[in-house]
């Protein structure tokens, strides 16, 4: 297989490859620093990497992959128990970390290697097989202990060049970000992107709507984030000229990770005339679709199936919807290079994940638009309500909501009825905790939005909803406080 970072060997050695602060590498330094830990961990089975915001993690996960190693990326704000859990599944030879990070004990038992980012080897010629394992990247674990993914060399390839068509990404784009990089976000698209096509990424270490404005008004061209990060843009723009500057002259807003609200991407377009884009993805696929840069970017859309992707919605039945009426919801299920191999260790997880044809369940439902646009509504297990006769995806009511001004944040579940099978429940998070707005008000808002058979019927008042660290409403959490 061909290098997955070709820029690396035959690139401009003094290009800047990565920058996280004050500190920077140019493409000649990382292939040096990377060459001499793929020396030092060649022939390993699998290497943990304590996956801060920092340099030495990307010098770590880009040596790993040179070296053909297999690289578990670690959160290093999750807890000892599901640590201990990541360890005992993957089974890491090493951990490899920045030089003064401090591991929790959890940890100990592992031999540590501190990865030195000034170091000088050679970047190995020998390229593994493009099936071989890449990253171990773990499950959220909503609905039991993380599944460890296993994704392979051809899938980084195959997401990454296809974004790349879609996007028009090139080695002339810069990209800024401050998303974590123990997960497909942040570390495949936001750090393994750019070095895959020969360009540069300035990586905040923490997201501000100061940095992001900073980066984009001195020469970075595109922008990654979650809807969090995008929301809180979204508050500044009123009171920053500079922050509107910066988004109208960037050439790509990218949001992932979770839905975007409507009334956020309407105020970012408004106030700076630029459209944030969406795709979509997950751990076990990749990227699946996207707005194309040259496409229209419609809110509330992820977009096409990207090149090489097949897409297709199925109902309940297993038969496929046959209508693209922007209306007949389905599960969206998937086949194409950018897929994962396996669940680590979990034969059973894995072959139930997967139709007899290789398609893979995604779990996600959502309609699709007569010109092929997908419109995802929710998650099949927390998002699909099931109402009176009808299938209702909660997404959209959640967006409906927040187009109330009385709402600052808002999440939809459903809950079991005695004559409506399960009715739809409003977690509010009102914009004045003093002066919330009244049920039947919400109520009403919805109905004249969208239908009188989609209106919550309870409506619950919280100070904040509960989010994880990629800025996910975890509605399980919700469902269980009830």
């Amino acid at each position: 297989m061909s290098s997955l970072f070709p820029a690396l060997a035959d690139g401009p050695g003094d290009r800047c490859a990565l920058r996280f602060g004050e500190r920077s590498l140019t493409y000649g330094a990382l292939a040096g620093a990377a060459g001499a830990l793929a020396a030092r961990i060649h022939g390993a089975g699998r290497v943990a990497v304590w996956a801060t915001p920092e340099l030495e993690t990307a010098v770590a996960v880009t040596g790993a992959l040179l070296a053909g190693v297999a690289a578990v990326p670690l959160n290093p704000k999750s807890g000892e128990k599901e640590l201990a859990h990541i360890v005992s599944d993957s089974a890491p030879d090493l951990i490899l970390a920045a030089p003064g990070a401090e591991l929790p004990s959890v940890l100990s038992d592992l031999d540590r290697f501190d990865v030195d980012a000034s170091a000088t080897g050679a970047t190995p010629e020998d390229q593994p097989s493009d099936t071989t394992p890449a990253l171990i990247v773990y499950t959220s674990g909503t609905t039991g202990p993380p599944k460890g993914a296993v994704i392979p060399r051809r899938a980084l390839a195959a997401t990454l060049d296809a974004l790349a068509d879609a996007w028009q990404w090139t080695e002339d784009d810069v990209l800024v970000h401050g998303l974590p990089l123990f997960h497909v976000h942040g570390l495949v698209l936001g750090i393994l992107g750019p070095l895959r096509r020969g360009g540069s990424v300035r990586h905040l270490g923490r997201f501000t709507t100061e940095g992001v404005a900073r980066e984009l008004n001195d020469g970075a061209t595109m922008l990654f984030g979650v809807p969090t990060m995008y929301h809180r843009i979204a508050e500044a723009l009123p009171g920053d000229p500079e922050l509107a500057k910066a988004l109208a002259g960037a050439r790509l807003l990218v949001s992932g990770s979770a839905a975007l609200p409507v009334h956020d991407h309407e105020r970012i377009a408004a106030a700076t005339g630029r459209r944030v884009i969406e795709r979509y993805g997950m751990t076990e696929t990749l990227m699946n679709t996207s707005v194309r840069a040259d496409g229209e970017a419609r809110a509330g859309t992820v977009g096409v199936p990207l090149p090489g992707v097949e897409l297709r919605l199925v109902e309940e039945d297993g038969t496929e919807v046959a209508a693209y009426d922007g209306e007949t919801v389905g599960e969206i299920q998937v086949r194409g290079p950018n897929l994962f191999t396996e669940y680590l260790n979990r034969p059973d997880a894995t072959a139930a994940a997967f139709t007899a044809d290789g398609w893979f369940r995604t779990g996600d439902m959502a309609v699709r638009e007569s010109d092929g646009y997908v419109r995802i509504v929710g998650r099949k297990a927390t998002d699909l309500i099931k109402s009176g006769g009808y299938k209702i995806g909660a997404g959209e009511i959640e967006n409906a909501l927040l187009e109330h001004p009385g709402v600052r944040e808002a999440a939809v579940t459903g809950e079991p009825d005695a004559d409506l099978g399960e009715r739809i429940v409003a977690w509010i998070v009102p914009a004045d905790p003093q002066s919330p707005p009244a049920a039947e008000e919400l109520a009403g808002h919805v109905a004249r939005r969208l239908a009188p058979h989609k209106r919550p019927r309870v409506v619950r008042y919280l100070e904040a909803l509960p989010r994880n660290d990629m800025g996910k409403i975890m509605k399980r959490a919700l469902v269980a406080d009830a």
